[in-house]
Parts: C-alpha cells; sequence; structure tokens
C-alpha cells in the first residue's frame, strides 16, 4: 500500500487510499477481515508495505493488525520500484506460508486457503481483460500462462490482487534474483516477472475464483463499492453511538456514524456518513460524507465529500408572479 492514490485524489492527498473508510472500516481492515474468516490457521505477522505516511497512519495500522491478534509490521518503500519490489521490502516475512494481498481492492469470497496447494492465485472473471493481468489455465486448473493487459481476449480470468505461498522463501529468493540481476518490465520490477519464473521453475500455480471483486480505484468505483459493502453488512453494526435524526427519513441501507446529526433531510439509500458530522436540508444518496463535516442546502448522489468540510447553501426567498420563468443553468 506504498502508492499515492493519484485516481482518488483529492480524497487520497492526506489519508492513504486503502485507509479511506467504507461504512467506517477502512479498506484494509475490511480485507484483514476477509482473508482471516478464509485462513483457518491463526495469523501470526502483518507486514503493511507504505511510503511515509507517518506516525499516526502507522499507529492505525498496527491497530487493524492488533485487531486481527496479529503481530503487526511496518516496511517501507521509499521509491515506486515496482510490486515485486515492495513485497520484497517485507522480505523477513517471506517464509513459510504466505498470503500477499494489494490494499487498494475488496472481495467477497466463500473459500479457505487449501494449505495442500503450492500456491494460489485468486481470480474473477471479467468481460474486458484488457485494463487487467490475466492467466490462462489447464484441466486440472492449473495456471498455464501469466499475461499483463492482454489485447486480444486470450482469458478473462482476471487476477485480483491476492496470493498464497505455501513456501514463501521460494517467493523471496526469486524476487532476490530479478532485482539483483535487474530484471526491469515498464521501468519496474513486476510481481508476474516473478510469477512466471516461479511455474517455469515447476511451482504450480491453482487458481481460486472470488464471487465478487469490489474495485477501489477511482471515486466512481469507490462508491459502487461502498453500495455493496453496505449490502451485505451487519444492520446492527451500521449505526454508531449518539446518533441524533430529527424530521428526517434514512433509507437502508446506509451507515451513520457516532454522534452524526441529520435535520430535516432524505439520506439514502447507499450513504456513510462518518462520525460528528451533521447533514441538514439535504437529499443525498450513493455517497460518502467523511468526518467532522457539515453540509446543508444540497441535493446529491455519486459524491464523497471529505472530512473537516463545511458545504453550506442558504435558503432562497422567492417572490416570482404569474408566467415567469426561473432557471438555474450550470
Amino acid at each position: 500500500m506504498a502508492g499515492i492514490g493519484k485516481r482518488m485524489r483529492p480524497h487520497s492527498l492526506f489519508v492513504p487510499k486503502p485507509l479511506m473508510k467504507i461504512a467506517g472500516k477502512a479498506m484494509v481492515h475490511r480485507l484483514i477481515e476477509e482473508l482471516a474468516k478464509s485462513i483457518d490457521s491463526k495469523i501470526k505477522n502483518i507486514g503493511f508495505v507504505t511510503g511515509d505516511f507517518g506516525k499516526d497512519i502507522e499507529n492505525e495500522l498496527l491497530n487493524i493488525a492488533g485487531n486481527a491478534n496479529a503481530n503487526g509490521k511496518i516496511y517501507y518503500q521509499k521509491e515506486a520500484l515496482g510490486t515485486a519490489h515492495a513485497i520484497y521490502c517485507a522480505s523477513d516475512l517471506l517464509n513459510n506460508e504466505v498470503v500477499i494481498a494489494f490494499a487498494d481492492t475488496l472481495f467477497k469470497a466463500d473459500f479457505k486457503v487449501d494449505k495442500e496447494k503450492e500456491a494460489i492465485i485468486w481470480i474473477y472473471e471479467v468481460k474486458d481483460p484488457q485494463n487487467y493481468g490475466v492467466v490462462k489455465i489447464d484441466e486440472q486448473n492449473i495456471v498455464t500462462d501469466f499475461i499483463e493487459k492482454p489485447k486480444e481476449k486470450i482469458s478473462n480470468k482476471a487476477i485480483v490482487g491476492l496470493y498464497y505461498f505455501k513456501n514463501g522463501d521460494l517467493l523471496n529468493n526469486e524476487i532476490r534474483n530479478i532485482i539483483r540481476n535487474k530484471i526491469i518490465v515498464d521501468g519496474e520490477y513486476q510481481l508476474t516477472t516473478v510469477l512466471e519464473n516461479l511455474k517455469n521453475k515447476g511451482l504450480k500455480f491453482s487458481i481460486g475464483p472470488v464471487k465478487e471483486w469490489l474495485d477501489c480505484g477511482n471515486k466512481n468505483t469507490f462508491i459502487a463499492t461502498n453500495s455493496r459493502i453496505l449490502e451485505f453488512a451487519d444492520r446492527k453494526e451500521l449505526t454508531g453511538r449518539n446518533v441524533k435524526v430529527r424530521n428526517s427519513q434514512i433509507i437502508d441501507p446506509c451507515y451513520i456514524g457516532d454522534n452524526v446529526k441529520i435535520y430535516n433531510s432524505i439520506i439514502g439509500p447507499y450513504v456513510s456518513i462518518e462520525y460528528d458530522s451533521e447533514i441538514s436540508k439535504c437529499i443525498i444518496s450513493n455517497s460518502i460524507i467523511y468526518n467532522n463535516s457539515r453540509v446543508s442546502g444540497i441535493v446529491a448522489s455519486q459524491s464523497i465529500i471529505g472530512s473537516n468540510v463545511e458545504y453550506l447553501k442558504s435558503d432562497e426567498e422567492l417572490s416570482i408572479g404569474d408566467f415567469s420563468i426561473y432557471k438555474i443553468i450550470r
């Protein structure tokens, strides 16, 4: 999670994208929860590969690891040298059983990690594979080829950014090998290079399907993922403490955080409002409003409003005679 999240700016300027909240929980928190459900044994260590996000962010990450009863560790990728290099920054954890997860995506899956497999790559079938890394498989569901963003429709099985290795040392050694030999593709050390090399050396990659892949790459997909998470969520977890709702309608599913105040408004469906925010005289759907913001007098959908924002539109007083036309043209 060392990237700077350009496609989510301005919302990722002060908060790393994987720590942006969806229905009250950071994206990376939800990812770890899903992984914990899928792994029968205890997770011992969770390594976060980050940029220099500051101590407050690091402490939040360590708390997320602690919530999973795991030991959290912070690693730094100081230069954008590729996915393989990012993983290698946490090389002291690349031994025994290892799960690699890219922190800017969420998934819904009904699976358990099969520890009898040498390695597993989780995939999701997409309509347009040209924007993804994909795999080809044989009759035994073993990967035969890795293709990065194919120009022809060779396969629709997209790699979702989730991997299991029974022997993490193999992964560690192969990444070390491509870095030592400066095997660079498009200016970076690519994980797909490592996977292809390991396959050619005899490692068998099985595939694991996920039933839903929730993209968080840009504003619109982030809002769509928020909507899906709200649909999945336990309704008991969607309303915080000390919420005040007056003369308003909440259309489920919505997440309303602690100390939120809602007056004279219609909220929902698919709205998340983070703690200490105040909403008045609004109609809002399919949107996210972060903490400690005040919003008044708007009709909004497909919107993200950040933290500590004031967006206040005052009422108009009108006296319009017969046969008049009043237009607001934007």
